[in-house]
């Protein structure tokens, strides 16, 4: 079992940044492997970076050069950080893990076994 906590939502002008914060939490010694998606109201569920154990990362194409996933293994925390905001980017965004037993995760949510309850993040234009 793994609880996952976000944080570092807030309202930002266009133009701002925000950094999220999503804290594991498990009574498992066992990796996990971890990703952002975010979801608008109407729309479906998108995934937006993940981060797999070999350090690699991926982006959905809107968010290429302005945001930027990591994770600090000692704290067992995950970080999205995000610049440039745009009001597009008005989303709930989620934070999402499943244990490494995958070669490589992406970003499709059919991959995580867990997910966060949410951090709203709104940019105003």
């Amino acid at each position: 079992q793994v609880q996952l906590v976000e944080s570092g939502g807030g309202s930002v002008q266009a133009g701002g940044s925000l950094r999220l914060s999503c804290a594991a939490f498990t009574y498992a010694y066992s990796s996990i492997c971890m990703g952002w998606f975010r979801q608008a109201p109407g729309k479906e569920r998108e995934g937006v970076a993940n981060i797999n154990s070999d350090g690699s990362t991926s982006y959905a194409d809107s968010v290429k050069g302005r945001f930027t996933i990591s994770l600090d293994n000692a704290k067992n925390t995950l970080y999205l950080q995000m610049n440039s905001l745009k009001p597009e980017d008005t989303a709930m965004y989620y934070c999402a893990a499943d244990w490494c037993h995958k070669t490589k995760y992406g970003l499709r949510s059919y991959e995580y076994m867990y997910w966060g309850q949410g951090t709203q993040v709104t940019v105003s234009s």
